[in-house]
């Protein structure tokens, strides 16, 4: 089993300003490490928050033709 200590996430620079929005409308931070405009590093119990909060986000602005 492997035990990660950071997960690398690399996106595009909406995406990582999102994430760090994100994180900073949270009560509990996490630590992010940015590396650059496209690339952090974030613990690996977060991975999991991030990967919902764009799930919803991208939920709430898609566009759905009426029938």
């Amino acid at each position: 089993m492997v035990n990660a200590t950071r997960v690398f996430i690399s996106c595009n620079i909406p995406m990582a300003q999102f994430i760090i929005h994100y994180n900073n409308s949270l009560p509990q931070k996490f630590t992010i490490h940015v590396l650059d405009d496209t690339h952090l590093l974030v613990p690996p119990q977060a991975a999991e928050m991030i990967r919902r909060a764009i799930s919803e986000f991208r939920d709430q602005n898609s566009y759905e033709k009426p029938a």
